[in-house]
């Protein structure tokens, strides 16, 4: 997933979104260190990096309890799209996220993975005690 930047052109709100890929072992096995909330089709994992990087850190796995390497594959691209949508506006800056597909991820109907993955990250964000 390239980086991508959210610009708002609302003149009280001015922001910039970067969403970075997470790639190596050890940043998963960090963010499965913090919390974590199943909604659905979809697990998610996030941990504040505490750094001063505004960034948003997004990885997606898939296990093959999931099905074949098709099935696997289709469901880590709806998690894709679906983070790429959501992250900006419901993400917290300076967090990493990982995404895991579930059982049913690659046959739900796209408006409720969408809807999973939105009331995940706003409870993920009320764990922590913040406003997404």
């Amino acid at each position: 997933m390239p980086d991508i930047e959210r610009t708002y052109d609302d003149a009280l709100r001015k922001e910039r979104v970067v969403l970075r890929r997470l790639k190596v072992r050890p940043q998963f096995l960090a963010t499965a260190k913090g919390l974590a909330r199943p909604c659905g089709a979809v697990l998610i994992q996030t941990r504040d990096r505490a750094d001063d990087d505004s960034a948003i850190g997004v990885g997606f796995t898939a296990t093959r309890k999931l099905g074949g390497a098709v099935v696997r594959n289709r469901a880590k691209r709806r998690l894709r799209e679906a983070a790429r949508r959501l992250i900006p506006d419901y993400g917290i800056a300076g967090a990493d996220y990982v995404l895991i597909a579930r059982q049913s991820c690659a046959d739900r109907p796209w408006p409720r993975l969408l809807d999973d993955v939105k009331t995940a990250l706003i409870r993920l964000a009320a764990d922590r005690g913040l406003e997404p």
